[in-house]
């Protein structure tokens, strides 16, 4: 059978499982049993061997079952890279990707990245600034491993901390960031199985009102900037306004809600004193 025709069959079963965009799903995890491009697919005349129908076959039951094709062939591409991504990790999204623009249009040369996960806007933000140093935190010690091995595999020297927050970070940093926790609980039942039964429940919310990582990095940030140091933080669509206020009654100055490539709220802002 051609790769077309496979592509064929594994969209047709993707759409039977309720998958929202089977084509493209299909094509990612083929490309992937096959080890070749998505772009190259249906033009291949590679003749799949019996160990890559199987690879095909696990991947589209995984899939059906609503697991991230990230999870399934083990990486995103974010920003300018790719990153391992695993079940300890949140997958990186590419409205993330407004955090990091926006923190590339700062100066600075030493940040800070709370709860890391894959690594990805940390090694993002410091691939397109040599010479820049960065420390990134996690609470979770198997997250920590994948984003070190993402900082191996991009040639990115940079330093890792089990921390809950602040609690084991020293000193000073010109910038920080952070894509914390922020669906509320009340909210979780209402996200896609993709995300509610796949990826680490801790990174997704904080069993609250969604705002709890918030309160702790504002108040933790001014001891941890240097003077003009800037925080950037993620934030949901609706959290603008109160975690803006956060940052104000903590002495930032200069607090803005950036908007992402969809028109919504998705970053706040802030300079320290």
């Amino acid at each position: 059978m051609t790769p077309a025709a496979l592509l064929a069959q594994a969209t047709a079963r993707l759409a039977e499982a309720g998958i929202a965009d089977p084509q493209g799903d299909a094509r990612r995890l083929l490309a992937h049993a096959l080890g070749i491009a998505p772009d190259r697919v249906r033009w291949s005349d590679h003749a799949p061997t019996d160990r890559q129908l199987q690879v095909l076959d696990a991947a589209l039951a995984a899939r059906a079952s609503r697991q991230p094709v990230s999870q399934i062939i083990g990486c995103r591409d974010f920003w300018k890279h790719r990153f391992r991504v695993t079940r300890d990790t949140l997958d990186p999204r590419p409205e993330t990707e407004t955090l990091v623009a926006a923190a590339l249009d700062l100066p600075w040369r030493s940040v800070l990245d709370l709860g890391t996960g894959t690594g990805a806007i940390l090694l993002s933000l410091l691939a397109d600034r040599p010479g820049a140093q960065g420390t990134a935190t996690d609470l979770s010690e198997a997250a920590l491993a994948v984003a070190r091995g993402n900082a191996a595999a991009l040639g990115i020297d940079a330093a890792f901390v089990r921390s809950d927050w602040f609690a084991q970070v020293d000193g000073r940093f010109d910038l920080i960031v952070s894509n914390p926790p922020y669906i509320a609980l009340d909210e979780m039942d209402g996200l896609s199985p993709e995300v509610r039964d796949w990826e680490p429940r801790s990174a997704l919310t904080d069993e609250g009102d969604g705002l709890a990582a918030y309160r702790a990095i504002t108040t933790g940030a001014p001891s941890h900037l240097s003077p003009g140091g800037w925080l950037l933080v993620e934030i949901g669509p609706a959290q603008g306004s109160a975690v803006g206020d956060m940052m104000t009654a903590a002495g930032f100055g200069g607090v803005r809600v950036l908007l992402d490539l969809d028109g919504r709220d998705r970053v706040v802002m802030g300079q320290a004193g």
